[in-house]
């Protein structure tokens, strides 16, 4: 695996550090963020789409990442599709 870091909670401690890193090699991006608060999770878990399961897949996990990052979630969006493409 090739991760490429992008980026960090501009306002992270030396406890918290929600990251964003690419999968070049798979075009995918890699998010490390808080765990979720029970009901967030229930909710999460309870939504649904037309057509796809209700639940939260065993192998997938829901995490939070704050708003502040919005600018390197969109940097990896754009290193995540050129390295899909390439």
């Amino acid at each position: 695996m090739s991760l490429r870091f992008i980026g960090i909670d501009p306002n992270t401690g030396q406890s918290e550090s929600p990251t964003v890193w690419v999968d070049e090699a798979r075009g995918e991006l890699v998010i490390q963020g808080w765990k979720p608060d029970q009901d967030t999770e229930e909710e999460c878990a309870a939504f649904t789409v037309p057509g796809h399961a209700v639940g939260i897949p065993e192998n997938e996990q829901v995490v939070r990442v704050p708003a502040r990052m919005v600018a390197i979630l969109r940097e990896a969006c754009d290193a995540a599709e050129r390295a899909k493409l390439c």
